[in-house]
Order: C-alpha cells, then structure tokens, then sequence
C-alpha cells in the first residue's frame, strides 16, 4: 500500500508540474510562432547584407558582425548545423583578435570584445576556446583601478571604453560582466589551467555608484528612486529639479536595467535594497514607447537589455504605479513584430547611437525576440 501510495503522489505531482508548465506555456503558444516567424525573416533580412568577406556593414568594427553571429546561432529556427555563411563570419572575426586577446578593428576594444566573446561562446567549435579566454583575460584587464589617480576613484571597479574615454561607464561594464559570465564555463571547466577572474568585489562598488540610492550611494548629486544613470557624476538623461530646489541625476531606463542585470549576474541578491530598488523603479516607469528618460534615444538597445535583465530576475509581470500589471513579454515582443519593416529589418527615426542603422537594430530586433522566445518555459517532456 505504501508504495501505491508514494507511486501516486509522484504522478499527481509530475502532472501538476506538466500542468503548470503547460499553463505558462498556453498564453504564448500563438505568439511564439510570431516570433519565430520575425526572428526567421529578420536573420534573413541580415544574411543579404553580409559582405563576401564575411563581415557586416563595417570592416572596422567587428561588433556588427559578432551581434548578427549572436543572432542567426540563438534563432529558433536553426538547424543542428552551422551555416556556411556564419561559419565565414567566425573566420573574419577572428582575423580581428590581436595578441593582446582584444577582439577589434581601430578602436572601442572592449565593446568589440564582449561582443565578440559572445558570439564565440555559441559557436559548439572547440577551436575557439583560447580565443575566448584570450578575450576574456583582455576583458578583466581592462577593469580600470585608478589607483595612482585619485580624481578617478570613483571609477575603479568599472570598465570603460578605454583609449581617449578613460572613464568607466555602466553600458561597457554591463555587455563585459555579460559576456564574461556567459562564458564562465570554457574558464572553469578544468582544461585550461587557472584563468584570471574579474574583481567582483570591486565591480560591484562602481555598479552601486551608478545607482540613484542613498542608502548604498554617498556620492553627490545622486537621488533615492533607485534608477541608474551612465557613471559617477553623469547621465545621459542629465539631471532633475526636486522640490527642495537640489539637483539630482536623472536615472533611464536601459542603464537601469543594465543595472539591474549587471547586479544578478554579481550574484546580489534579491532582497538586496539596491534589487529591490531598481525593480521598483522599473515597475512605475515601464514603458515600451519610449527608453525612459531618453525617449526615442537609444530604444532598441534598450528594448534588449530590457528582455535580458528581466529574463534573469526571473520577473513574469511588472505592475505599474497606477495598479496596472503588465505581461511584458507579449508587450515588448507584440511591439517589436509590429514595427518589423516589409523587408524583414528595423530601424529607429532617431539616429543617436547608430539606430538609424537597420543592420544594428534589426540585430538588436532579432536578439530581444530570441530572448524573450528563450525565456518561455518549454511543457515538460
């Protein structure tokens, strides 16, 4: 009888698990198709645009191509094989890697970089394990200390552009920790000798002052919403006028979710003040019209840190400040499919940060879809 018994609630307990994941799957099941059929034409859309070379839209700056890699090896839709033609982009983005383990052409190494790592890390090709820990080890070097520049302090930790920005920045220090967590694996799977690690300590400390939070943030001119802005000292959004006539930065949307993420991925937890914070400002200012705080500025990138911080925090809904809660995924991804052009690409009308380009949006499109997609939980087999 007891083994009857046992048998029995683990089978009423397998169902309720297939059953709840069927249910979450349920809602979604007609847009994933969308997806699917966006991402399809998007990737196809890029394929026409890559150069014989192997390289997309600039020679000099492999980022484009490593984010088209990005998104035709996350498509939904591929095959267990790798196309020829993003087997010719692996080839031309490794002509860019330099001794250092830098991934670039004339300039913005550790953005071409962490790009580039990315794409690299989905590649399944064994041959491209030192090449992404070259890239990794260029990455942690660049972790900036100041230590003989007392102006700079309050930029250690951080990790910048380099060359003539010599300051750390929220965005840089984001797509690094990004790139070289999804890359963890080839540094820590025991073949390759010890590999050097970022100082997470000390990245966190720059994270926390970017971030509109006294409690956690004794840095001027900072506010108490929990948003995030550029660096110490800067937004991009400017600043704010409070009723007692102080001046506090104005926090936006993708560097606040660029925050947020950047925070998971430091293993902060979620009942951390500073978590709990930016949550609830993402909360009250969601928005899929505008990157708020910027507008029109920046939207797309936004619209893909968006899905990726979320997706990591494990957040389904987010609720308003007016009560209303928001399914974000069928929001930002419904968005998306709707402003895709005949030709199977995006664009923005607003041309700050290269948005006017379709082959950097549409691949920033295609990203934000596959990650939404990913994130839908499969039915239980």
């Amino acid at each position: 009888m007891k083994t009857f018994i046992t048998t029995s609630i683990a089978a009423v307990c397998l169902t309720i698990s297939v059953s709840a994941q069927a249910n979450k799957q349920a809602p979604y099941l007609s847009l994933k198709l969308e997806m699917e059929n966006a991402i399809k034409t998007g990737n196809a859309y890029m394929k026409k645009q890559q150069n014989a070379k192997g390289f997309w839209k600039e020679e000099t700056i492999p980022a484009y191509t490593a984010l088209a890699i990005t998104a035709a090896m996350r498509d939904p839709n591929l095959g267990k094989e790798t196309p020829e033609n993003i087997k010719t982009a692996y080839t031309w983005l490794l002509t860019n890697q330099k001794e250092s383990g830098a991934i670039y052409g004339k300039g913005l190494a550790t953005y071409n970089t962490a790009t580039g790592i990315m794409a690299l890390a989905l590649s399944g090709d064994k041959s491209h394990v030192q090449p992404i820990l070259k890239a990794r080890a260029f990455l942690i070097s660049q972790q900036n200390d100041f230590a003989n520049d007392p102006k700079m302090k309050n930029m250690a930790g951080g990790i910048g552009y380099g060359g003539r920005f010599p300051h750390s920045d929220m965005s840089n220090t984001y797509l690094s920790i990004e790139a070289l967590k999804i890359s963890e694996s080839f540094a820590k799977d025991g073949e390759n000798g010890e590999q050097p690690d970022l100082d997470w300590d000390s990245a966190l400390k720059f994270i926390t002052k970017c971030q509109n939070l006294q409690l956690t943030n004794d840095q001027p001119e900072v506010g108490n919403d929990g948003s995030f802005y550029y660096f110490p000292g800067d937004s991009k959004a400017g600043k704010q006028k409070n009723a007692d006539g102080t001046e506090t930065l104005r926090g936006y949307g993708s560097m606040s979710y660029a925050g947020l993420l950047s925070m998971i991925y430091a293993d902060v937890d979620q009942d951390d003040p500073r978590v709990k914070s930016v949550t609830g400002w993402l909360n009250n200012n969601f928005s899929i019209e505008e990157n708020p705080g910027l507008g029109q500025q920046g939207l797309y990138y936004y619209y893909n840190v968006m899905a990726k911080g979320l997706s990591a925090a494990n957040i389904d809904t987010l609720k308003t400040k007016d009560g209303k809660v928001i399914d974000w995924r069928k929001e930002l991804a419904t968005k998306i499919i709707t402003s895709q052009r005949e030709d199977g690409s995006w664009t923005n009308a607003n041309s700050r940060w290269w948005e006017n380009q379709p082959e950097l949006v549409t691949c920033y499109a295609v990203l934000t879809l596959e990650q939404i997609h990913a994130s839908i939980a499969k039915p239980a087999k």
